[in-house]
């Protein structure tokens, strides 16, 4: 047994028990009930009479091996001041993972991106965020478990949820999502080499095994654990993460825990309704740090939840109490928002495409530093940017610091990539010339297409516009679930049958609820602020987009050609048919 009794999981406690001889029939006991260390060091004569240890001989073995063991973690809990969440207590294992250049980097990110150009009070970084989905999501797991103690959550499970909020966003790079939403797809446009469906997701997992490596903490005995390893991470990334042994279930997809603890796997990142803590933190912070307001009561939600088995699937799922719908819609209303007034707000949008354009002209001639040389020479490997995704070396070392890298460098390559940061700092923006709602229902065409059709509406008298000339983007609002209701795939639970999920349809809730959830706009930047070029622009726009309204008219109200074989009227029947139209 390790020094460190708290952090001890059900193996470990097992193997103890196989280590001291203890018969087969006890350790699986043990399995069988989830006793981690913390359990056992609650265990009592009559606790064990009940787990089903008869023999006397074995329970006072059991009891004088619990007198022996170490009663606290080593290292008192740190504590931190949060402006949004007020004081946090952490873990000494996630102040260890905290004290890293790993999670460090996340201290020059901005938390969100092109942003802090806008709203001037927007200067959070990822660290920040990163520390308060780990106290969200310690929270909300202890509430479950002390609410629900029947459902076996183990003081293992709660570090583990703990770590994964701590960790989830190390793979965010450069501006956050201006990294993986604009830089690396137009890199990849360009070079298909580069994988492809990276996210920052499968960043973050390579990051969290990158940090344990490199700073010893695979030696740590809550770490040595490979489940552990592979919870965090399934968490993180939303994908299994196999080992030797197989899923618990049938169809359950996760080696990290077994399927009754399926419930953990909403905490984080909730592939199923979309309500999770990150979302949690983001939306108070963002809002606390723009200024915009949160009408969301988190805190209300998260005493109101409660773990439910569901028929459907026969899994465990988190639900939520009926009275607490209308509070959901609100929590998705703040996502749609904080989308419209500050994620994707026009200028914003424009900051950020310059800031990726500079990148990509950057991308050929900045080169970073990456994993050792195995030959042993001193030159480790350079890498570019686009190339630091596979690198965790190269990746740990990019931050939105490479913009000042770019700006402070002599190379004469990097004029251009200089020249466009230089133009955010003088406020000399692209121009957004179109802001408009994409009024067909089906998604909007591809950005290259549009952008070549959009030119290809250019009159011979108007000044002379290029594809070059113009950037189009597409800004997709919706509550997280594209054009889906998320609040549809939410279970409920009623005062009277705490037990009994249920869905709750819109209209039991308001009337006055929206119908749509998802809508478009089409934005079309001119990158030269010239009031003749940006005339052109709207008006080859409105060409091009009335041309796309006519033929989608033209598309529904064009029937459906006969087919020849199914007509059977005869020439009387239409001459009959005619002639009563007539009166």
């Amino acid at each position: 047994m390790n020094n460190d009794c708290l952090s001890t999981t059900v193996d470990m406690v097992c193997e103890m028990l196989m280590a001291k001889q203890f018969e087969e029939v006890v350790v699986e006991i043990f399995r069988k009930n989830r006793i981690d260390g913390t359990a056992l060091l609650l265990l009592s004569d009559s606790d064990l009479k009940e787990l089903g240890i008869v023999a006397l001989g074995d329970r006072k073995k059991i009891q004088k091996l619990i007198e022996e063991l170490p009663k606290k973690r080593s290292g008192l809990q740190k504590v931190f001041r949060d402006p949004v969440h007020g004081h946090i207590e952490l873990d000494p294992l996630l102040v260890k993972i905290i004290d890293t250049p790993q999670f460090q980097r996340l201290r020059y990110i901005k938390q969100l991106g092109g942003n802090y150009f806008v709203y001037p009070g927007a200067s959070h970084n990822r660290f920040e965020h990163s520390i308060g989905v780990a106290h969200l999501a310690g929270e909300f797991v202890e509430t479950l478990k002390k609410q629900q103690p029947y459902l076996g959550i183990t003081d293992n499970d709660v570090l583990c949820v703990m770590v994964a909020g701590l960790c989830h966003d190390l793979g965010h790079g450069p501006f956050s999502h201006v990294f993986d939403g604009y830089f690396i797809k137009e890199a990849r446009r360009k070079n298909p080499a580069i994988r492809k469906g990276w996210q920052h997701e499968d960043a973050s997992a390579e990051m969290f095994d990158h940090l344990l490596e490199e700073n010893g903490l695979l030696s740590e005995p809550f770490f040595e654990v490979e489940e552990n390893r592979a919870f965090i991470k399934e968490m993180i990334t939303g994908k299994p993460v196999p080992l030797a042994r197989k899923p618990s279930g049938q169809d359950w997809i996760y080696f990290g825990r077994e399927e009754k603890m399926s419930f953990l796997y909403e905490i984080i990142s909730n592939k199923e309704t979309g309500i999770d803590v990150d979302k949690w933190d983001y939306f108070e912070r963002d809002c606390y740090y723009t200024g915009l307001n949160c009408n969301f009561d988190m805190r209300r939600t998260m005493k109101l939840a409660r773990v439910i088995e569901v028929p459907e699937d026969k899994r465990r799922h988190i639900c939520i109490r009926d009275k607490e719908a209308f509070n959901l819609y609100q929590m998705f209303h703040t996502r749609f928002s904080l989308y419209k007034r500050a994620y994707k707000h026009p200028t914003v949008n424009g900051i950020e495409l310059m800031i990726r354009d500079a990148l990509i002209a950057a991308d050929e001639y900045l080169e970073i530093p990456g994993k050792p040389n195995e030959a042993g020479d001193e030159e480790p490997h350079m890498c570019r940017m686009s190339q630091a995704i596979e690198d965790m070396y190269a990746y740990t070392l990019l931050t939105d610091s490479v913009v000042q890298q770019i700006l402070m460098s002599q190379d004469k390559r990097l004029e251009e990539a200089q020249k466009l940061l230089d133009r955010i700092q003088k406020r000399d923006l692209y121009k957004c010339v179109v802001n408009r709602v994409w009024e067909v229902k089906e998604t909007a065409p591809d950005k290259e297409k549009m952008s070549r059709q959009i030119v290809g509406m250019h009159h011979a008298d108007e000044v002379e516009l290029k594809e070059d000339d113009i950037v189009v983007d597409v800004a997709t609002f919706n509550y997280g679930m594209k054009r889906k209701n998320p609040i549809d795939r939410v279970w409920f639970y009623t005062k009277k049958e705490p037990d009994v999920p249920k869905r709750i349809e819109k209209e039991e809730i308001s009337a006055l609820l929206p119908d749509t959830f998802q809508e478009q706009y089409i934005r079309v930047y001119c990158k030269e602020r010239n009031p003749d070029k940006e005339s052109a622009v709207e008006k080859c726009f409105n060409r091009w987009y009335k041309e796309q309204l006519k033929s989608k008219m033209h598309s529904q109200e064009t029937p459906p050609r006969p087919n020849p074989e199914m007509i059977t009227t005869t020439t009387a029947e239409k001459s009959n048919a005619a002639s009563r139209k007539l009166f």
